[in-house]
């Protein structure tokens, strides 16, 4: 797995299995958040506009994208090929081709674009307008290399982040400024309304289960896809961002630098020191 250094200007090179760190990647400037797509892994540099892609095979860096305002976060199509990378200062989606290593559109999505997320068919993208978004942004992208806004969501509580569940019917959606999840059919209804703790949020799934981190109250909560409480694991302060695959969840600390790698049922396998601050960390095979 890969986990950002984001203020050393590199990515560490972490073993999933025992939690050791087996490398780095320098990077440019900033590294801020990280994504797998297919498998690559998309950098965003926020601060300086930039997006790089590394190839998880060689764990080199295949190609450094500019153009940015400021990219914030990344949703990967389910066929591997294409990006879509929030431009929070532009108000923009950028669509990539992750192959050729090149931007494909921009589509005028609405200022402050950050969190993202698309369905498992790949039609349909929702991204938060801002860290504490009045509005959420819905394009179609049932043409990959064109995305087209249709519309934009009013949640009754500022959102941070959006994520589609593994049902491809719902989503779930945190809060910026309060201790509550909200669920939403895919037609914008909401159908569940869930306590949790300390905004911001964070979200990812496996197949049957939520995980649900809070940075500032140090927690890791489970629910069943319906939104039932299942576990609490206490994780580290910062833990904001979360991510799952091959079986793990991985959740490093802003401001911290530790990194956990939690198994499916929120039991804490490894906890370490891996940097000065980790931002975000995806899992890519190597």
């Amino acid at each position: 797995m890969l986990a950002t250094a984001d203020l050393e200007a590199r990515l560490v090179v972490v073993d999933l299995a025992s939690g050791a760190i087996l490398g780095q990647i320098p990077t440019t400037t900033f590294p801020r958040s990280i994504e797998t797509v297919g498998n690559t892994a998309v950098v965003a540099h926020s601060e300086v506009g930039v997006v790089s892609l590394i190839d998880g095979t060689t764990q080199r860096i295949s190609h450094v994208l500019n153009g940015f305002g400021e990219p914030r976060y990344t949703a990967g199509h389910p066929d591997g090929r294409y990006a879509y990378v929030t431009d929070a200062s532009r108000g923009e989606l950028v669509a990539l081709d992750i192959d050729r290593g090149t931007i494909l559109a921009r589509e005028p999505v609405g200022l402050l674009a950050r969190h993202v997320s698309i369905n498992h068919d790949g039609t349909r993208i929702w991204t938060a307008l801002g860290p504490k978004a009045e509005q959420i942004a819905i394009v179609d992208v049932a043409a990959p290399a064109q995305p087209r806004l249709i519309g934009h969501l009013r949640p009754p509580f500022l959102a941070h982040d959006v994520v589609w569940a593994p049902d491809g019917k719902h989503i779930w959606v945190s809060s910026g400024d309060s201790r509550g999840l909200l669920i939403y059919t895919a037609e914008g209804q909401i159908v569940a309304r869930l306590p949790a703790d300390a905004p911001p949020q964070h979200i990812t799934f496996d197949d049957t289960t939520a995980y649900v981190t809070s940075g500032l109250s140090g927690t890791l909560r489970r629910h069943n896809l319906s939104g039932k409480a299942l576990s609490l694991t206490r994780i580290p302060e910062g833990s904001y961002n979360v991510q799952y695959a091959h079986d793990r969840v991985v959740t490093p600390a802003l401001g911290y630098g530790s990194l956990c790698i939690l198994n499916q049922g929120g039991t804490i396998l490894h906890r370490d020191q891996i940097a000065n601050s980790s931002h975000d960390a995806c899992i890519v095979i190597s």
